[in-house]
């Protein structure tokens, strides 16, 4: 059978535009791609990209206050400019986005901008009826926010909102404990808001290592940010001033903005897959195998729509891996264990491998950590502190995790995972020299386990 294309990609995130490229680029495969928003999904519109830019301006206050108390007594900020900041960052965004296009495009890859369906294993529908054929098919739509209906009612703030506000409000709601809330917390308490954090759960960053998430919750409370756990909304009314929600505490407050951060689901329905049998998983990912393919053999799906490890690394490598093994003759499953993440708040949380509660749950398990105040911010008085983690195997002696909280973590922690992937024991760290003085060098000097 003759086909119009030898793939299919719908969605232009990283992990469609990784895939498309390599496919047509380096394999010689006819590709089209169809995106029916902006060219590089959430990570460069909507997520990683705009997020560390605002992490990058919203920590400058806390270095210029350092600057004072180290005697540079002229350093000193005004108001936050959050239009010009605005502006900035769409140009920046505008110009990823053409690099992403340029790059598709330069590979031979037809961009099509427009919604697109599947209507049988090699056959896609775009929103203007026309029908492509495809010998392969390729699901790369992303991930969504999941806003509580109440919140969506209410014409809450989503994730995808918070970049493209026309000014920042004074106070702000923040819905959820997980690592966007946390990160959004962080970073609009640095730019000037008032935030108060609401969580229904015990405390924040759930599915983190227990010791670590409380280091982090502990330095938002410093930061002036009011957390309260084991709340939550039980209604929520717009006014023309902001919003009045009331709590499951029996307060009736007032805010400026009221994001909600409670999570994201797979952006994977209305795309014409459950009429053709495709498999999803419990979440509403759908199911893939190791090599990315669905249930239907034709059609592939990458990335957060899986519902596997929602990361932007992992996308690309699903993508590369995708195109490798279907049209490179290079069949190569991606590796997903042992991947290295960061959450961006203040400190940071970098972390790879398992948690202590997830080691202790699989064996015996010592534990090596430590906290302290480090250097920079001791010599000047303030009581932010750091953690060093190491979780190992007492029988194979292998470091089975490694978290650590600290400024510039998520640096610390790529370093780290090679080390780690590459099978490292807790001896191969001893005999490691230290640097000194860094923070860092506490990965290496730590001898004796604490549990």
């Amino acid at each position: 059978m003759s086909f119009d294309v030898d793939l299919f990609v719908i969605g232009g995130g990283s992990g469609g535009v990784r895939a498309a490229r390599i496919a047509a680029g380096e394999h010689g495969a006819r590709v089209a791609l169809a995106e029916a928003d902006r060219m590089g999904g959430t990570c460069v519109i909507r997520g990683c990209v705009p997020k560390k830019l605002m992490v990058f301006a919203a920590d400058l206050p806390h270095r210029v206050a350092e600057g004072q108390a180290y005697g540079w007594q002229r350093a000193t900020t005004g108001p936050f400019d959050w239009p010009a900041f605005r502006a900035r960052l769409d140009r920046e965004l505008a110009r990823l986005e053409a690099a992403y296009r340029s790059g598709l495009t330069g590979a031979g890859v037809e961009v099509l901008d427009t919604r697109a369906t599947v209507l049988d294993p090699h056959r896609v529908r775009l929103a203007d009826g026309h029908e492509v054929t495809a010998a392969h098919i390729l699901i790369a739509t992303g991930g969504r926010p999941d806003l509580p209906k109440v919140a969506r009612e209410a014409g809450c703030w989503s994730s995808d909102d918070i970049f493209n506000l026309p000014e920042l409000p004074q106070t702000m709601l923040i819905v959820g404990g997980g690592f966007i809330a946390c990160e959004m917390a962080c970073i609009m308490a640095g730019l000037g808001v008032r935030v108060t954090l609401l969580y229904r759960g015990p405390q924040v960053l759930r599915g983190f290592d227990n010791e670590a998430r409380a280091l982090v919750a502990a330095s938002m409370v410093r930061q002036g940010i009011d957390i309260r756990t084991a709340t939550d909304l039980t209604g929520i009314e717009r006014l023309a001033e902001g919003w009045r929600v009331v709590l499951t505490d029996g307060r009736t407050e007032t805010y400026g903005g009221v994001l909600c951060a409670t999570g994201r689901r797979p952006n994977s329905h209305g795309l014409g897959l459950e009429e053709l049998g495709v498999a999803f998983g419990p979440t509403g990912g759908i199911a893939v195998d190791e090599w990315s393919q669905t249930t239907v053999p034709s059609i592939f799906a990458v990335g957060d729509v899986t519902g596997r490890i929602a990361l932007t690394p992992v996308a690309i490598r699903d993508g590369h891996s995708f195109a490798d093994t279907v049209f490179g003759a290079r069949p190569r499953p991606v590796d997903h264990e042992l991947v290295a993440s960061a959450v961006f708040t203040r400190p940071e949380l970098g972390t790879v491998g398992l948690t202590e509660e997830e080691a202790r749950a699989r064996g015996p398990v010592e534990v090596y950590a430590t906290t302290f105040r480090p250097m920079r911010t001791a010599f000047i008085g303030s009581e932010e502190r750091v953690l060093m983690k190491l979780s190992v195997d007492p029988e194979s002696r292998r470091v089975l995790g490694c978290q650590i909280v600290a400024p510039e973590a998520g640096e610390l922690i790529q370093l780290a995972a090679v080390a780690i992937k590459m099978g490292a024991t807790k001896e191969d760290f001893d005999r490691t020299v230290a640097v000194h003085p860094t923070m860092a060098e506490e990965l290496v000097t730590m001898r004796r386990p604490v549990r």
